[in-house]
C-alpha cells in the first residue's frame, strides 16, 4: 500500500500518478500545475509495517504526518532541526525527522510514539503524569522517544547525563526538572513524592492546570502521548495547506511539501549580532538600574488553525495558551478566509520565522529605581504596560517611547510587572513575598548553593503534582529570562534571530534544581505560577549581583 488509508496526500498506487495540485492565492488560480516527471516511491518499515510514500523530496516529518497520518510527530521549528518535537527512532536511534530526507530511511526501520508497545507507551504516560512532566504536551512525544533511546543504550544514566541527552530538545512549559524525575522514577523509584496517576483526581489536576495556564488545559495520558487536540493534528485529511510567503501573501498546496515549495521561503538563521538595548537609562543616581531587550515568548507549537468552508476555525490555543502570545493571532481568520476562497478545508500555518517576525514580544525597557521604590521606567509603547508596572511598583513613573522593532504586548506572561518586581528587589536588596494577581495567594523564592527554592500559597492545591509542575516551569522561565534570553533586533527594527535556539531558552543541562514547598490552605484555588515567575526572576537577579542588563549569562 502506498501512503496511509487516511493519509492527507492523495496518491494513486496503480499508476504512481501524484494527484496533488498546487494553488497560489496571489494568482487567484485554482488550476492544477502539471508535473514534468512522475515520482517513484520510498519503502521503509514504520511501526512494524512495510510502508510506501511518494518520492517527492519531502522530509521524513512530512511523510510521517501527511502521508501516514502519524500526528505524535510534531513540527515546532518548521524545519530547523532545533526543537526535538519531531524526534523518532530510526533503527532504534533517536533522530529529528524534520531535517531527515525521507529518502535516507529507505529500507530502514522507523518508530514513532504510536509504534511503541501499548504497555510501554502506557507506562511512559503514567510516569510523565506522575512527575508532572507534561503540560501542553507538544514536545512530550519526542522527549519520550529520546529517553526510550537512552534507556535502551544507557539505562543507568544519572541526572546530568539525562540532561545532556536532552540537548536537542526544547520544553517551554515544565522546566526540565520533572522530566528528569521521570527517568529516576523509571530507574529506581527515587523521584520524590510522586503519586501515580491512578492515585490522583485528574479532573482536579486539569482544573489546576487550567487555572495556571489561563486557558483550558487537560491533564491526561492522551496529552502525554501527543493527543491534546492541536489544531494541525485535527484537520481533515483532504485539507489544503496554506503557508505565508515572504511577501505576506499565502501559498496553498495539497501537501506541506508543496506548500513550502510554493512559498519559497528562505530558512531562518541565528545571527552573530549582539542584543540591542533600544532605550537609554533614565538620568539619575539610582540604587539599581535595568535594561532589557526584546524577548521572544518561544512557544513551541507555531500558530496553526484549520477551517472548513463556512465553518468556525479551530483554535490555535489547543491545550496551551502560548504564554499570551497567541491572543491576537490572525491564523484562524486566515484559515477561514482561504477555506471560503477554495471551497475546501484549509490548514493555515505559520513557519517558525513567521511566529518570530509577526508574534508579539516582551516589551524592552530601561529603568532606574531608588531604595524607597521611586524611579523612572522607559518602555516601548505598549497598551496597558504602564498599569502593569505601576500595579506592583506604584513609585515608578512610566514613560513610553515609540521604538523601531517587533510588536509588543502586555498579554505576554508577566510583561512589565516581573521586571518591576525585580527592580524593587534589587533596590532594597531583598526579595519580598510576591502576591498573586487576585491577592489571595503568594510566592517567595530564594537561590542558594545552585538551587532555587520556591514557597507558594495557592489556596486549595487541587493537585500537588500539577501545582509543583507549573511552579517549576515558571521558575525555568524566570531563570531563562534573566540569564539567557534575548532577541537580536537591529537599530532599524529588523529581527535577526529566527531560529528557536537563538532565543536563548535555557536547556535542561543549564537549569538549576527547583524545590517547591506548597503551604497548605483551605481557601479557594488561585493561580500562583505568575507570582513564582516574578519572585524567581528577582531572586536569580539578586543572586547574580543585579548587573544592569538582562540577560546576565548562565
Amino acid at each position: 500500500m502506498v501512503g496511509a488509508k487516511n493519509g492527507r496526500r492523495r496518491w494513486d498506487e496503480r499508476t504512481h500518478v501524484d494527484e496533488r495540485i498546487l494553488r497560489t492565492v496571489t494568482s487567484g488560480s485554482s488550476l492544477p500545475q502539471p508535473r514534468s516527471t512522475e515520482p517513484g516511491v520510498i519503502e521503509f518499515t514504520c511501526n512494524g509495517e512495510q510502508r510506501q510514500v511518494p518520492d517527492v523530496g519531502a522530509s521524513l516529518l512530512d511523510a510521517l504526518r501527511d502521508d501516514l497520518s502519524l500526528h505524535s510527530v510534531k513540527d515546532g521549528c518548521s524545519p530547523q532541526g532545533q526543537c526535538g518535537c519531531c524526534t523518532v527512532l530510526v533503527d532504534g536511534q533517536p533522530r529529528v525527522s524534520c531535517v531527515t530526507p525521507v529518502r535516507r530511511v529507505r529500507g530502514r526501520v522507523v518508530t514513532t510514539l504510536e509504534g511503541l508497545n501499548a504497555e510501554v507507551s502506557a507506562r511512559w504516560a503514567d510516569d510523565f503524569l506522575a512527575a508532572g512532566a507534561s503540560q501542553c504536551g507538544f514536545c512530550t512525544p519526542g522527549i519520550i522517544l529520546r529517553l526510550a533511546g537512552l534507556e535502551a543504550k544507557k539505562p543507568d544514566a544519572d541526572r546530568d547525563q539525562v540532561a545532556q541527552s536532552l540537548a536537542a530538545h526544547l520544553c517551554r512549559c515544565t522546566g526540565w526538572n520533572s522530566i528528569i524525575d521521570v527517568w529516576e522514577l523509571r530507574r529506581d523509584g527515587t523521584a520524590v513524592d510522586l503519586p501515580s496517576a491512578t492515585e490522583r483526581d485528574l479532573d482536579a489536576a486539569s482544573q489546576r492546570a487550567t487555572l495556571e495556564g489561563g486557558t483550558t488545559q487537560l491533564v491526561a495520558a492522551a496529552v502525554v502521548l501527543g493527543e491534546a487536540g492541536f489544531a494541525d493534528d485535527t484537520a481533515p485529511d483532504d485539507a489544503l495547506v496554506a503557508l505565508r510567503t515572504e511577501s505576506g501573501e499565502w501559498a496553498v498546496g495539497e501537501s506541506m511539501h508543496e506548500a513550502r515549495a510554493a512559498a519559497n521561503k528562505v530558512q531562518g538563521r541565528r545571527t552573530t549580532l549582539d542584543p540591542h538595548y533600544p532605550l537609554p537609562l533614565p538620568e539619575g543616581d539610582w540604587a539599581a538600574t535595568l535594561q532589557t531587550t526584546w524577548v521572544e515568548p518561544g512557544y513551541l507549537e507555531t500558530d496553526a488553525a484549520w477551517c472548513a468552508p463556512g465553518g468556525i476555525p479551530a483554535s490555535p490555543l489547543a491545550n496551551g495558551g502560548a504564554f499570551g502570545a497567541k491572543v491576537a493571532s490572525e491564523i484562524g481568520e486566515v484559515a477561514q478566509r482561504l477555506a471560503g476562497r477554495h471551497d475546501r478545508p484549509v490548514r493555515a500555518l505559520y513557519s517558525r520565522e513567521d511566529s518570530v517576525r509577526l508574534g508579539p514580544k516582551r516589551p524592552p525597557l530601561s529603568a532606574g529605581i531608588n531604595a524607597d521604590g521611586t524611579g523612572i521606567v522607559h518602555v516601548a509603547r505598549t497598551p496597558g504596560i504602564a498599569d502593569a508596572i505601576t500595579g506592583v511598583a506604584p513609585g515608578l513613573a512610566v514613560v513610553e517611547f515609540d521604538v523601531a522593532g517587533p510588536s509588543t504586548s502586555v498579554a505576554i506572561r508577566g510583561a512589565g510587572w516581573v521586571e518591576a518586581t525585580a527592580l524593587h528587589a534589587a533596590a532594597t536588596g531583598e526579595v519580598t513575598r510576591v502576591p498573586t494577581a487576585e491577592g489571595a495567594g503568594w510566592a517567595e523564592a530564594t537561590v542558594a548553593d545552585g538551587r532555587i527554592t520556591v514557597r507558594v500559597a495557592a489556596g486549595a492545591p487541587l493537585d500537588d503534582t500539577v501545582l509543583r509542575s507549573y511552579c517549576v516551569g515558571a521558575a525555568h522561565m524566570a531563570f531563562s529570562l534573566v540569564c539567557s534570553e534575548a532577541l537580536s533586533v537591529d537599530a532599524d527594527g529588523v529581527i535577526h534571530d529566527l531560529t528557536v535556539r537563538s532565543f536563548g531558552i535555557a536547556r535542561a543541562s543549564e537549569m538549576p534544581t527547583v524545590d517547591v514547598i506548597i503551604e497548605p490552605s483551605d481557601g479557594p484555588p488561585v493561580a500562583v505560577s505568575d507570582a513564582v515567575f516574578a519572585a524567581v526572576a528577582a531572586a536569580v537577579w539578586l543572586d547574580r549581583g543585579a548587573p544592569p542588563q538582562w540577560p546576565v549569562g548562565v
